[in-house]
């Protein structure tokens, strides 16, 4: 039941998805955006620690709730942590009518065609077996765009679409994340090689399936719209991409049918030495202005 309640909440997309799967590459990094410093753990188990600890004070915050916050991705060692006493999704899902999602990439490969790809996923099948028993919903895999290369292009989309039937099979939700890189020179170029690729791979599936799409917030507003539109596709969610929050939310506002699925932009401006009013004051705010720019178009 819960599969069918899951995906009218994301169908329905009054609200957006919030980003919590920062791995072991970036979490020092959002840890240093927290007010935590590197000199204040020692190793992998004491890092990933503190980040739990900063995720579980957000998901738990009062202004983390379903009416705003439609859903959350994790990252797999937050899946197999506990939130309020029981496990992080089911946590989400019965406690605060969030929908779960799971990172599955391994990150990326080294640069060619002037692309990333993901790097092999092996153990995946296993890995979608666990997310499904602790009811996760959906998952999200990345690749990066760092030129209009067509075949780099292509071969991006190729493997998303690839992967995201491995997710289909195992009965979950793929959100596929070819990531445009926002400072590049001609990323409009690579915005439309890279929409008429995914519009291809769209029109090719069986018309029992469908996916979600995380794009690079486009150069031109509603570029994505037939990919919003196409009943191949569940929702279309936009990442910040390095954007600051209130940029983000002004480009995002002009996307008709595009949500948010911020990470960076919904923890600007939260810290470990907040009181917790204080830290829930500033999440509420964030929630608050990412929900707007989310429902405006």
């Amino acid at each position: 039941m819960y599969i069918e309640e899951m995906t009218a909440k994301m169908g329905e997309g009054q609200g957006f998805i919030a980003a919590l799967d920062q791995s072991g590459g970036s979490t020092p990094k959002a840890l240093k955006l927290y007010g935590v410093e590197e000199s204040e753990y020692s190793g992998d188990a004491e890092m990933f620690d503190m980040v739990h600890a900063m995720r579980s004070r957000i998901i738990q915050s009062p202004s983390f709730t379903g009416d705003k916050v439609i859903g959350a991705i994790l990252f797999e060692m937050t899946m197999d942590r506990d939130v309020g006493g029981k496990p992080t999704s089911l946590f989400l899902w019965e406690e605060k009518d969030i929908v779960p999602f799971l990172k599955i990439d391994k990150g990326l490969e080294a640069e060619a065609n002037g692309v990333q790809l993901m790097k092999p996923m092996p153990g995946l099948d296993d890995l979608l077996a666990r997310a499904a028993k602790l009811h996760i919903f959906g998952t999200k895999e990345r690749s990066v765009i760092n030129a209009a290369n067509p075949d780099g292009i292509k071969a991006v989309v190729d493997q998303q679409f690839e992967v995201g039937e491995q997710v289909i099979k195992a009965g979950l939700m793929p959100i596929l994340e070819p990531e445009v890189t926002i400072t590049i020179a001609d990323k409009a170029e690579a915005e439309a090689i890279l929409r008429d690729e995914i519009l291809a791979h769209l029109d090719a599936m069986d018309e029992s399936k469908q996916v979600m799409l995380k794009l690079s917030l486009p150069t031109e507003a509603n570029f994505y719209k037939p990919l919003v539109d196409h009943p191949r596709v569940l929702k279309v969610v936009a990442l910040s991409g390095g954007y600051g929050r209130d940029e983000a939310n002004d480009i995002l506002s002009k996307n008709t049918g595009m949500i948010a699925s911020f990470s960076r932009a919904l923890s600007e401006g939260l810290s470990a030495q907040q009181s917790e009013a204080e830290f829930d004051a500033t999440l509420k705010a964030a929630v608050d202005s990412i929900h707007a720019a989310s429902i405006a178009g």
